[in-house]
Formats: C-alpha cells, structure tokens, sequence
C-alpha cells in the first residue's frame, strides 16, 4: 500500500514539473534596447553686461601730517586725539617767548637805522658824505625790516593749526615736550575721510583680454556704466553707494604684473576707514550676443581643457570642444565652440557617450528637474 501511494506522489511531481517546462516555453519575454533620456539647454544669445571683481584698499582723500616749523617747548595741545577738525583750528601752543622778544628787537633796531638812513639821504644831497656810506645805511635798514618780517612769521608759527579738515589721530608728544624746526616725526596727522579712494589692482591679463574683447567687436562699452564701480565689504556685504572710476594708471608694478585704478566713494557715515580691505566690482562692458550655458554641462577631459555634450538635429549626441572666458554666477560665458540654436546637455551626461542615440527634454533649473531623467524603458513584448 505504501509503495502504491510513493509510486502516485513521483508520477504527480514528473508532471508538474513537465508542465512548467512546457508553460516556460509558450511564453518568452524580450528586453527593448534602452533609450536614455536627457535634460538639455538650447543656446539663446543674449547681451550680458560683463563685470569684474578686484581687491582694493582704501585711503584717505587728504592726508596731512602736522609738523612744528619753528622749535621750542609744547604749551598746550589743544585738540581732543580721534576727533573731527576744520582748517586753520589752533593744534598745538608753542612757548612764543624767545620769538616775541627777537621781534622786539628788531623793532627797536628798525627806529635807529631809520634815523640813521634819514640823516645820511640829506648829507648825501649837500655832498657831505659819500654814497657808499649812505647806500650801507639803507642796506642796513632793508635788512632789519627783513628780520622783523623774520620774527613775525617765527611768532606766528609758534601756534600750530590744522592745514586742512578732516579727522585728526593720536598725538605724538604732550604738553612740555621740546619739539624742532622741521622734524621727521609728525606732531599728528589729519586724513580727510570723505570722500574716500579706493586704490584697485588689476592684472594686465585681464587688461589685455578686456581690450582685445572690445578690439573683436564682442564687447561694447557705455561710458557712464564703466565709470561706476560697486563696492563689497570685508565681512561680505555690500556698500550702498556707488562709487566713480577716476583714472587707470599706466605704469604695471613689475613685482605684481599689475596696473593700479582709483575710484572715489562718497563716504558721509564714516563707514569707510583708511587702509581697509575690499573688493570693488566695475562693469568691463557688455557682450552683446553671449553665450552663456551652465556650470554643471562642462567637463573636463584629461589635459583639463573644457568640453560639453550636444544633441544634434538627427538626436544623437556629439562632444564639443569649449574655449570659456569666465563664470558668471552659475554659467560659463562661452568664448567659441557653440552657436545659437544648438540643444547642450545638463542632466544625464554620466549615462550617454558620443554617438548614441537619446531622448531630449527640456532642462529646468532648481527642484523641479530634480529627479526627472531616467531611462527610458518599454514594456516587454511576449511572443
């Protein structure tokens, strides 16, 4: 009985497994060859104001450095250090003792050789005495009206003002201190702070290339727009008021390669201090029909020059070599290798090679792209 029932399980089992089998063989499924599906740009030229981004440094508009022009002893200083002064404002007192007591003499001596001069004019005429006497007398008194206008000046440079207005810094002596004629330390130094200059350094390869740009007729310029210049801070934000392109120098710094460019900012908050750090942003110009594609469509062959995939007018992709200019936010301007109207891959670049065949779609920028490329794939046919 049991060999029966083993004998009825195995015949059972044969013919299931035969009808799979057979099953397997009436139906076949075959896999579609895949088309891959890209994002693509298709370049518009556009006229594309061209702007570059330099270092500068501040300083002031007026720099004075106050100095003694006659020596003596500090008697007062009479400025508050760090505040704001206007010209011709008393500085410093010098002791004016010694000077006053140099101009009283000469005063004194002025009377006599007057007199002297005087008397020997009225002799000369009655020939009594010589003309040379009579011409030393009056060189005589040319002289001590010199050394008074002399010690006038001397007195009147023993109170030291402000030559110009501006904001004064600290103070190099104090009250008793015996400064001298001339010296080489400053008393104090005055800058004038607004407006402010803005020294700006720019390579001469950017020079050139900005000239040869406008040389080709890719770039035009507009005289008022270049003359404005932006300003960033050092802690990245922006400074509200424009400022205005001065003069380009002509002389390059054989050290840097470099030439230097002033700009002038009004500067009525004091925001502006002498010897900051900045980074000023001037218009070059505008091209008046760019190219401009995005970042992410560039790569890179082996030797690090620039390329990008392209879909051609028959969908098959073709690789084409760039030559860039710079980038611009987040898109390169292209100098060559593109022409208008040409469908350039953004998205699905890593899935296609030159020469297959794809699917284009339009690239959208941000979120709404995110996710969107995939392949393509059909469903299975079944004979």
């Amino acid at each position: 009985m049991k060999n029966n029932n083993k004998a009825g399980l195995m015949a059972a089992a044969g013919v299931l497994v035969v009808g799979l089998i057979l099953g397997g063989c009436g139906q076949k499924t075959t896999k579609a060859p895949q088309t891959p599906e890209v994002a693509v740009v298709t370049i518009q030229t556009k006229p594309v104001a061209i702007t570059t981004d330099l270092t500068g440094r501040t300083s002031a508009n007026l720099v004075a450095e106050v100095r003694p022009q006659v020596s003596g002893v500090i008697q007062k200083r009479l400025f508050t250090e760090g505040s704001d002064v206007r010209a011709g404002q008393v500085l410093f007192q010098i002791d004016p003792a010694l000077y006053q007591a140099a101009l009283a003499r000469s005063e004194a001596n002025l009377t006599a050789i007057q007199l002297k001069a005087d008397r020997l004019r009225e002799l000369l005429a009655e020939k009594a005495v010589s003309r040379q006497d009579y011409d030393d007398a009056t060189a005589a008194l040319k002289q001590t009206q010199a050394d008074i206008q002399t010690a006038r000046i001397n007195l009147k440079y023993t109170t030291i003002t402000a030559p110009i207005s501006g904001r004064i810094g600290k103070s190099s002596v104090t009250e008793g201190a015996l400064v001298t004629a001339q010296q080489p330390t400053a008393l104090a130094t005055i800058q004038k702070l607004n407006p402010m200059y803005v020294d700006i350094t720019q390579s001469t390869g950017d020079l050139l290339r900005l000239r040869r740009g406008l040389k080709e007729g890719r770039l035009s310029q507009n005289e008022a727009n270049q003359k404005k210049v932006q300003l960033i801070l050092e802690d990245g934000t922006a400074y509200p008021l424009a400022g205005t392109l001065q003069f380009r120098d002509v002389t390059v710094d054989p050290t840097t390669g470099s030439v230097i460019l002033r700009a002038i900012f009004p500067n009525p908050n004091g925001v502006l201090l002498p010897g900051m750090f900045v980074r000023a942003v001037l218009q070059e110009g505008v091209y008046k029909e760019a190219i401009l594609i995005p970042q992410q469509a560039v790569s890179r062959d082996p030797k690090g020059n620039p390329l990008t995939l392209i879909v051609d007018a028959k969908g098959t992709v073709q690789q084409r070599p760039l030559v860039l200019d710079r980038a611009i936010g987040d898109a390169w301007l292209v100098s060559s290798g593109l022409a208008q109207g040409e469908r350039v891959i953004v998205e699905g670049m890593l899935k296609v090679k030159p020469g297959i065949p794809v699917k284009a779609v339009p690239f959208e920028s941000g979120e709404k792209n995110s996710g969107k490329i995939k392949m393509a794939v059909p469903p299975a046919k079944t004979n």
